[in-house]
């Protein structure tokens, strides 16, 4: 990308506009993946007749995507800081055996999950509360989705190679040309070609392949500073467990994400069978709408907030986290008051034709949702200590809002409600709202003493950004 002679100063320039600026990209980077991960789940649910129950076996499926997407994020999320380190140090020889490392290491992955999930499914689905009705979609889905485990794992895992050199458009265009692909070939598929949930994740496949080629075609071609080499594809000690020791973190995070997605959907099953677990895949999907745009915005926060505080420029850190914190409260807030004053019309995006269907998400909807205005406090606190260094804090109060308090209330909270369906969809709101507030009293505590440490450090020289 062509360097503009305007550059953008961290350290002066006014932090609305920084922050609009900074955000902006990644926003638009999460909203384009966001439409990837629910576009299949719209179009299923618009099956004539058997849209509600394909819809049911699509989330069953979830589990499986998402310890996938960990898997991916353990080499690629792992690997690309590790790869920057290397070329700030001029070290390009280490820094490309880095990449190849761990392009190895998500082909060997990607064949073990393939094996292991063709082999596996089936019994596996029936674990996460598939039923005799629902399995036929399920692994219908699932058993072709599986089979493009590998470009996956190069699409999503490799594109951290691209962004982490600066390409940032590039990185997009893999998302992009991804989410485009499968837009057009859904339909083609689902309801052209009359295949079904078969045939959405035939387009899932095909499109995650598409993507795969492009980041495959810039890490082999001139443009890219690493290299994607024969002669560095081996797996090293040296290179390998420094990728794995960053990659534990991400991999953790998306990992849990399958383990809650399990406990709802057994747990729902028991109490309300196929039509709950549809309703869940309905409200994972409007939570996506609002928390992965949220989730860019705070990403564009957060080299602001690490620049200055390595600078040692206390009062801006301050005013740009009050800032962070501001805008993701009154963008959850917005988002929140939409789906809790009209949650049916949220619902019909994904379905439109089952009365049944309708009735029970419409009314899960505000239950489950309840206390999710609160987690504009949570992210942009989580974010904030990772902008700080504090990346202990962050995957912390991560884990104690999923696997301290979230899963256990999943079961617990049944036991003690005379409305079990009820107890099951409340725990996600008693999850949000007390991990915010431990999360949000824990950081307002830390904060000025993180600042004061921070400030005894040299500060850093300044620097611009290059738009």
């Amino acid at each position: 990308m062509a360097e503009k002679k305007k550059s953008t100063d961290l350290a002066k320039d006014p932090l609305g506009r920084l922050l609009l600026k900074l955000a902006f990209p990644a926003i638009l980077a999460q909203v384009v993946n966001m439409l990837y991960n629910i576009v299949d789940r719209i179009y299923i649910g618009h099956i004539p007749d058997t849209g509600a129950i394909a819809l049911t076996g699509i989330g069953l499926c979830l589990p499986v995507i998402l310890v996938i997407m960990a898997f991916s994020a353990l080499a690629g999320i792992g690997g690309a800081p590790r790869a920057a380190i290397y070329m700030g140090k001029q070290d390009m020889d280490s820094a490309n055996k880095t990449l190849g490392s761990c392009t190895l290491m998500l082909l060997g992955l990607a064949v073990v999950l393939t094996a292991v999930f063709l082999a596996f499914g089936k019994p596996l689905l029936f674990l996460f509360g598939a039923s005799e009705a629902t399995i036929p979609y399920a692994w219908g889905y699932l058993r072709i989705y599986v089979c493009g485990t590998l470009f996956v794992m190069i699409s999503m895992g490799l594109n951290s190679f691209i962004t982490t050199q600066g390409f940032s458009m590039v990185g997009m265009g893999t998302i992009l040309i991804g989410a485009a692909s499968n837009i057009i070939l859904d339909p083609i598929f689902i309801f052209g070609f009359g295949m079904g949930v078969s045939g959405a994740a035939l387009a899932t496949v095909l499109s995650q392949a598409v993507s795969a080629v492009w980041v495959l075609k810039f890490l082999c071609g001139k443009k890219t500073k690493l290299r994607i080499e024969k002669k560095h594809l081996q797996l090293k000690r040296d290179y390998v467990l420094p990728v794995l020791a960053l990659g534990v973190s991400p991999f953790v995070m998306q990992a849990t994400e399958s383990l809650i997605n399990v406990a709802y959907n057994t747990s729902l099953y028991k109490y309300g069978g196929d039509l709950a677990v549809s309703s869940i895949t309905i409200l994972n999907s409007v939570m996506q709408m609002i928390f992965l745009p949220l989730s860019g915005l705070t990403q564009g926060a957060q080299p602001i907030i690490s620049y200055n505080f390595g600078a040692g420029n206390e009062e801006r850190v301050k005013k740009a986290f009050r800032l962070l914190i501001a805008s993701s409260l009154t963008f959850v807030t917005v988002g929140w008051g939409l789906v809790m004053g009209f949650p049916g019309l949220f619902v019909r995006m994904f379905n439109s034709s089952s009365v049944e269907l309708y009735e029970m998400a419409t009314w899960a909807m505000r239950i489950y949702m309840a206390g999710f205005f609160t987690m504009g406090a949570q992210i942009a606190c989580q974010q904030t200590f990772l902008a700080l260094g504090q990346a202990k804090a962050s995957l912390f109060f991560a884990c104690f809002r999923k696997i301290i308090l979230m899963i256990p209330l999943i079961f617990l909270l049944p036991m003690f409600m005379e409305n079990k369906l009820m107890a099951v969809f409340l725990a996600e709101a008693v999850s949000d709202a007390a991990a915010a507030t431990a999360t949000t009293v824990t950081f307002l505590i830390l904060f000025p003493r993180i600042l004061r440490k921070g400030s005894a450090t040299e500060p850093i020289p300044k620097t611009h950004v290059k738009r």
